[in-house]
């Protein structure tokens, strides 16, 4: 859904890029650091409650998973290794945040919000394996309604919505519509590679 904002959201990074670059850091360093940041901020605020700075800070330390690759394509340095070490991070990140979003929810007694980011946690998964196993195969997976950046900024929205004052509904909402648009996303995959091993 968000894709469409990529190639804007690149250009704008360039100047962030290529600063970083002439301070000697690597696109696979600001991997790294961004992923560490992500994993450290989301489990250590949002199992207390603290959900307005903690999605603040894995906002912040998303950023990086932007910067990364326009530093790779600023220096010439894209690679293959990179791109694995990439989506290697981006799994972990990703199962960092949704863990944390439904540790704090079942510490607060929120069964729902807790069961909720679990489903996401485990759809957002079967989504990335889909297209990766797809491509395995030799086959083009890579369409979806809903993908990585569309279920942490549509999640974060309503964590960062609830913890500043809305009703905690607002967060189950949010909740589920990546959940579902996940769902159908899977669905959406599972039909691609069907139709292009039908093809075969």
């Amino acid at each position: 859904m968000l894709g469409v904002l990529r190639g804007a959201f690149g250009r704008a990074l360039s100047p962030v890029a290529r600063l970083l670059l002439r301070l000697g850091l690597s696109p696979s360093a600001v991997t790294i650091l961004g992923t560490l940041g992500v994993v450290g901020s989301a489990l250590a605020l949002f199992p207390g409650g603290h959900w307005v700075m903690g999605t603040v800070l894995v906002g912040v330390f998303l950023l990086c998973d932007g910067l990364d690759g326009t530093m790779a394509r600023e220096s010439g340095r894209q690679s293959r290794f990179g791109a694995f070490l990439d989506s290697t991070m981006d799994r972990l990140a990703d199962g960092a945040v949704f863990v944390a979003i439904a540790w704090g929810c079942a510490i607060s007694g929120d069964r729902v919000g807790a069961g909720l980011a679990a489903a996401v946690l485990v759809l957002g998964f079967v989504v990335s394996y889909a297209r990766a196993r797809a491509d395995v195969e030799g086959w083009d997976a890579s369409a979806g309604v809903v993908e990585r950046t569309d279920r942490l900024v549509v999640s974060l929205a309503g964590v960062l919505a609830f913890g500043l004052g809305m009703p905690v509904w607002v967060l189950w909402v949010s909740l589920g519509v990546v959940a579902l648009g996940s769902a159908v996303t899977v669905l959406q995959r599972v039909s691609a590679a069907h139709r292009a091993s039908a093809m075969e």
